[in-house]
């Protein structure tokens, strides 16, 4: 597959990606803790079936010293036993608010609280820009057909 846009050649799409650049940093930095972080972005791109992020989350996260049982259990977290509960609500978040087109509707009062019982209001700030991030740039990734495979660990970063 070769890419419909090269984000570093085309000037307009080079300084549109400094700036999610800079978003993606100012999350990375952010109280939500980094493992949980990994497993929603790979949950999230999951679901749109962003290749390229799902190249970049497995492999920084594993580079971190996640495990690969986790990673491969990400799809299925509801029936794995190897998450926190914590970790949970945030996966579940995730899927609610990526599901918007779904007609899901968004994150429901229950998911929020949820998610509320495990994060501040700092982390829980952090996660749901998190969650809009991704899908933002899955759908970036995906109009444009970027490749996957190549991604080295913390190249972006």
């Amino acid at each position: 597959m070769d890419a419909r846009l090269d984000y570093f050649a085309d000037p307009t799409a080079a300084k549109t990606f400094k700036h999610f650049m800079t978003v993606g940093k100012a999350l990375k930095d952010s109280a939500l803790p980094g493992p949980t972080q990994e497993l929603v972005a790979l949950r999230v791109s999951q679901i749109n079936g962003c290749a390229v992020c799902l190249d970049m989350h497995t492999k920084d996260a594993a580079a971190a010293g996640e495990s690969p049982v986790r990673l491969h259990l990400v799809a299925a977290w509801r029936e794995a036993a190897v998450f926190t509960e914590a970790e949970r609500a945030a996966l579940e978040f995730a899927e609610e608010g990526t599901r918007v087109a779904d007609g899901h509707g968004g994150i429901g009062d229950e998911v929020w609280a949820r998610a509320a019982e495990h994060y501040d209001p700092a982390q829980l700030t952090a996660l749901t820009m998190l969650v809009s991030f991704m899908n933002m740039v899955n759908r970036l990734n995906i109009l444009t057909r970027q490749p996957a495979g190549d991604y080295q660990p913390g190249q972006f970063h």
